[in-house]
């Protein structure tokens, strides 16, 4: 909003829009070398040892050669999108302005593909800075259905990501999430809404809800990401397409019977007629034909 070729000073300027001075010279500084490698040990002990909360954090940091305060792990733990996995009251409140909606899943016997998808995010760490990660998986099979990198925890990756999904594949009948504001936010759950798929959300606290991709998350960091360190998320992104290709077509479960999840997803779509593809908006999906 602030015009440098303006006959108007820039101090004019940012008395009109009563905006500070300092606010418009100041530009974001980088994140430090020793910043970085104490967000990826965060990460790491996180991943092992999910009940950590900020003091055993610091206190197993400290044995691993960190001077940190508890205020810079608590700090750090936020940025990242971490919390410890422990029954605490309101430490994790969603946004009020946000609809939170029961958890569907329990009990559910999950039979085939597009009968539940799930997603999360995760902070992935570069040999620069970091970026977020979210992945939306179809339960049955373990198919990862979409995918998408942000260095900012916006709702717009998220809602990408969805999108892209339901452009390629069947809409699931439940699509559970935790409670995170991307995922509780009018943006996100509209798009679940126009497409009449229930909306599942985790218990606070509950990681077990989701356990599937929480478990994928910790395969993706210790086979693929803590062995590299990103230049950029160009590059990230091209790592992350290659793993991602290869658990789909070559990673076989023993859960699923030693095959693939492709294999076990398409098994279960070779019994759907592909129908046309939704004209009106491009995040539209074909339905399946019976």
């Amino acid at each position: 909003m602030i015009d440098k070729s303006s006959d108007l000073s820039i101090s004019r300027q940012c008395q009109l829009l009563k905006l500070p001075r300092s606010s418009y010279y100041y530009g974001p500084s980088p994140v430090n070398d020793e910043t970085l490698a104490l967000m990826k040990a965060i990460d790491q002990l996180h991943l092992a040892m999910p009940h950590l909360g900020s003091r055993q954090m610091r206190n197993r940091l400290r044995d691993q050669g960190f001077e940190v305060s508890r205020k810079k792990v608590q700090r750090l733990m936020r940025l990242m999108g971490i919390i410890a996995i422990y029954p605490k009251p309101k430490t994790s409140l969603a946004n009020k302005t946000h609809s939170v909606y029961p958890y569907l899943l329990k009990g559910l016997s999950v039979e085939r593909a597009n009968q539940v998808w799930v997603s999360d995010i995760t902070y992935i760490q570069m040999s620069r800075g970091f970026c977020y990660l979210v992945a939306i998986m179809d339960l049955f099979s373990r198919k990862i259905l979409a995918w998408r990198l942000s260095n900012t925890l916006d709702t717009r990756f998220c809602t990408d990501a969805l999108q892209e999904a339901l452009a390629h594949y069947p809409r699931p009948e439940i699509f559970n999430t935790d409670q995170g504001s991307q995922f509780t936010s009018h943006e996100f759950t509209s798009i679940l809404k126009q497409h009449d798929i229930q909306i599942s959300m985790d218990g606070k606290g509950r990681w077990i809800d989701n356990v599937f991709i929480e478990r994928f998350w910790r395969s993706l960091k210790y086979e693929e990401v803590y062995l590299r360190a990103y230049l950029s998320i160009p590059e990230a992104k091209s790592y992350l397409n290659s793993y991602i290709q290869d658990y789909n077509q070559q990673r076989r479960h023993s859960s699923l019977d030693n095959q693939t999840p492709n294999s076990v997803y398409n098994q279960t779509m070779e019994s759907f007629i592909p129908c046309k593809a939704d004209q009106l908006s491009q995040a539209f999906t074909p339905r399946p034909c019976y």
